[in-house]
């Protein structure tokens, strides 16, 4: 496609247009103004027939796959082929998906001479953890003089993967396993002594007599004591709900969906006698925003319940990688979504990480059923299962606890879920102001108690229950994975 630049309007506008208007007023210089708009003609076709030509020889590459972590800026590495190998200007333009910010609307780029392969970096920032496509680019090149541009659409095909920025928990595991980190871990002392061979060591005194290896005593002629360390390639498998509940904000108060009883009553206070309004106090209430509609607005930014579950699970496969264990993946719905086996290596995490990126929350109830009768069937060897889930329903949670008797006697379980917002026990926060403060208080202590006794319920059956905050998810996950090394209850 080929389309008229602003110099051309320019030239149009400063030749055609005066002579014109002497052409009309003047007859004697008719001739004169029709040359200069004949020769104007002549070269804007040129000019024209000319540039049909500009985009020959012109390539655009994408990469197959473009790796990217979501709100962090990133590039995506353009290869401009020119096979005229001569000086060109382009303007190249790519059709983002709303979900991806680039930092330009276009680039323009000129290619040097006598080099056929240029290379172009595009930056952008996603800002949503997903799959997306980019099958076209666009090209623009000027013509000899000027006076048009031609466009073209090149074919490619580039997939983009977002990924969960992973950026500041893999900072608070850094300072977790340095054993100084912000939350409040210390270093805990090992029970036992571990039950995998090390190495052997020369004998000091105080070994006991059952960790002397006497055939390297024999051996050597002197004592020989062996060293044990704590269990390693052990199976650890995160076991992920992405059913309803899992969709819902994490960690937004109750009380942005509240709206505070002085608004009501001064909003029925200008309503008339009929709870009616009037056209302009309608109006005037239209043209004001509403505090819950902006709160809505706010929300709708926050990560979701299983956004924080794919970053907290895949902290805790580094977290594994990093003790030699073995990590391994269970997503579910109303049916088994997923299933890795537990292993290690870096292809491993990558395809852990490639499961994860696109899940997306479905309408539907999850079946713990099936859940417990898949890890029955398919996990033989023993293995820390722990599970990211939500349940505060009542009817989730039975289903949930009358499932746990197939697996704990098998399995170490562990179970978490983001505490829900204002689930605290009566009393505890300060910040009581009115009646409806109180009531709020109430509701979110009866909330607490359910999931209390739904831990005591658990707890029975061997199963722990915890509720982690959503700052602090990741770090407070891997420390509940380190506990259980050092405990060795594994």
């Amino acid at each position: 496609m080929i389309v008229p630049r602003s110099r051309l309007l320019f030239w149009v506008a400063a030749v055609v247009l005066p002579f014109s208007v002497v052409a009309a007023v003047l007859p004697a210089f008719l001739v004169l103004s029709v040359v200069f708009m004949a020769m104007l003609l002549s070269l804007v076709l040129i000019d024209a027939a000319l540039a049909c030509g500009s985009l020959s020889g012109v390539e655009v590459k994408l990469p197959e796959v473009v790796r990217l972590s979501k709100e962090r800026p990133g590039s995506i590495d353009l290869r401009i082929r020119n096979r005229q190998r001569k000086s060109r200007r382009l303007r190249v333009g790519l059709a983002f998906p709303r979900e991806i910010q680039p930092g330009n609307e276009d680039l323009h780029v000129a290619l040097p001479a006598d080099s056929e392969w240029s290379r172009v970096d595009w930056p952008c920032t996603p800002l949503q953890r997903g799959n997306y496509f980019l099958d076209r680019v666009y090209v623009e090149c000027g013509s000899p003089i000027g006076f048009w541009a031609v466009r073209a659409g090149v074919p490619a095909k580039s997939e983009i993967r977002v990924y969960p920025n992973l950026f500041t928990e893999r900072k608070n595991l850094a300072a977790l396993f340095l054993n100084r980190g912000s939350f409040g871990l210390h270093a805990q002392r090992q029970v036992g002594k571990g039950r995998e061979f090390e190495k052997l060591r020369e004998y000091i005194a105080g070994d006991s007599y059952d960790e002397i290896h006497w055939k390297a005593t024999a051996k050597r002629g002197h004592p020989v004591t062996k060293v044990f360390q704590i269990e390693r390639t052990q199976e650890i498998y995160v076991i992920i709900d992405a059913s309803r509940l899992t969709g819902r904000v994490a960690a937004v108060p109750s009380s942005a969906f509240r709206v505070p009883r002085s608004e009501v009553t001064s909003s029925a206070a200008v309503s008339g006698d009929n709870g009616q309004e009037t056209n302009s106090e309608l109006e005037t209430r239209n043209s004001e925003p509403t505090t819950s509609n902006s709160k809505l607005g706010t929300q709708n930014s926050e990560p979701t319940t299983l956004e924080r579950f794919i970053t907290a699970a895949l902290v805790l496969g580094l977290a594994a990688e990093q003790q030699g264990d073995l990590f391994g993946l269970l997503t579910f719905t109303d049916k088994v979504e997923a299933f890795i086996r537990a292993r290690n290596g870096k292809a491993h995490y990558n395809a852990c990480r490639d499961a994860l990126y696109t899940l997306e929350p479905k309408s539907v109830t999850p079946d713990f059923d099936e859940v417990a009768t898949f890890i029955r069937l398919r996990l033989r060897r023993r293995a820390l299962l722990v599970f990211l889930t939500a349940l505060d329903d009542p009817v989730l949670s039975e289903s949930f606890v009358r499932n746990m008797d197939l697996l704990c006697r098998q399995h170490l379980v562990l179970v978490n879920m983001i505490k829900p917002p204002g689930a605290d026990p009566l009393f505890t926060r300060p910040d009581v102001q009115s009646v409806d403060d109180l009531y709020e208080h109430l509701g979110g202590h009866m909330r607490w108690q359910k999931l209390r006794e739904l831990e005591k319920i658990l707890q029975r059956r061997g199963v722990r229950f915890s509720l982690l905050e959503n700052e602090k998810m990741s770090a407070q996950l891997v420390s509940q994975y380190i506990g259980v090394k050092r405990r060795q209850a594994l």
